[in-house]
């Protein structure tokens, strides 16, 4: 048998059918649809819930015009076929107001991930899920890795990557760039980490 590799596994909108299936008879079951290919979002343990919920008040201290938007599901890749669930999204308040469950990303300032100790956590929060939000145009991407207990910024997406990658240590001050203009200083996420 021949696996194409090429071609997505079913078309946009079979998609969305399904996720929304799978959200309502599986309670807490997340599907998201990254490069053609189906793949389900682990649930957030607390630890994770707890950096969401630092970051969130960080946002809204430094920036209160804007909202960290938890888990908001939104169209994704060059031509918005894809369908992610960033851990967060930096946006207005009102950015997604009468939208869907897969929103337009043009208000989008910074998705935010962090990561989750399933199998796949590597392949989808440092390769597909960067790429993708590059070609999406959204112009930070905040990576918060638990494993490895770094951070990292990409900014200056070229439409198809992010031409500036900082990595830093739990512990150290990064800077999310304009148009976020945020100072994190990560020394609690030694927290939050097994």
């Amino acid at each position: 048998m021949t696996v194409m590799t090429d071609q997505p596994h079913m078309l946009t909108e079979d998609f969305e059918a399904v996720a929304r299936i799978a959200a309502r008879e599986r309670a807490g079951t997340r599907l998201e649809f990254i490069d053609g290919v189906i793949r389900s979002k682990a649930m957030p343990d607390g630890d994770h819930g707890r950096i969401i919920q630092w970051l969130l008040k960080i946002c809204m201290q430094s920036r209160p015009e804007l909202f960290l938007h938890p888990g908001q599901g939104i169209k994704a890749e060059q031509y918005r076929e894809g369908r992610a669930i960033p851990d967060g999204v930096l946006a207005h308040e009102d950015a997604f107001v009468g939208q869907g469950d897969w929103v337009e990303p043009d208000p989008i300032l910074m998705a935010v991930e962090v990561t989750s100790w399933d199998s796949d956590t590597r392949r989808r929060d440092h390769v597909e899920k960067p790429r993708a939000y590059a070609e999406t145009g959204i112009p930070v991407y905040l990576l918060i890795d638990r494993a490895k207990c770094e951070v990292s910024v990409y900014s200056q997406p070229n439409g198809q990557r992010y031409e500036s990658v900082h990595v830093v240590a739990y512990g150290k001050e990064i800077e999310l760039p304009d148009p976020v203009g945020i100072t994190l200083k990560t020394e609690p996420l030694k927290d939050w980490v097994r």
